[in-house]
């Protein structure tokens, strides 16, 4: 059987503030904002009457990550002293890399990202450093300059989500 990456989601509290974040901040690029509520939807995330404020943003590798903002129920804020241990089941993050991890590194932290380490060389032409989105999702952030100079580009195609009628599309509006 085949199987491939979809996407990777973050909830988040404040939808607007974490597209600066992700798009302007760290260079995503923005394909859809919507709105979506339907009796499926709750099923799938255990919400009754659940309805999510979202936006779908790619990088340029294609990988999607979707950020999500809970309108019903409204998303609740996770306690920081259970999101900051790194060494523990539940644990998660996601990686991008970048051209210059330092340059980045200082762009997010302005941007309200929560560092934990600046970019360290953990190999020749390697610099990582983790850090929380405003919402405390770790990311990871490398620069692996063999990578920056064979970078590809693809992109995923969008489900038939956007055909739903529970689907509202807001890219255009916001």
């Amino acid at each position: 059987m085949r199987v491939s990456m979809n996407h990777t989601g973050f909830v988040v509290k404040d939808l607007e503030r974490s597209r600066r974040f992700y798009v302007e901040g760290l260079g995503l690029e923005e394909l859809a904002v919507f709105e979506f509520q339907s009796d499926d939807l709750g099923q799938i995330v255990g919400y009754e009457n659940a309805k999510i404020y979202a936006a779908m943003l790619a990088g340029s590798d294609g990988h999607l990550l979707e950020i999500i903002q809970y309108l019903i129920p409204e998303t609740a804020e996770a306690d920081p002293e259970h999101q900051y241990p790194r060494a523990q089941t539940g644990a998660s993050h996601l990686a991008f890399y970048v051209e210059d991890a330092r340059a980045m590194w200082t762009r997010l932290c302005d941007m309200g990202g929560v560092p934990m380490n600046p970019p360290v060389e953990v190999l020749p032409g390697v610099l990582e450093c983790y850090m929380q989105d405003p919402d405390g999702n770790w990311i990871e952030i490398t620069q692996d300059n063999e990578h920056n100079r064979s970078q590809f580009k693809i992109r995923q195609i969008m489900s038939s989500a956007a055909s739903s009628p529970h689907y509202v599309d807001r890219s255009r509006t916001a």
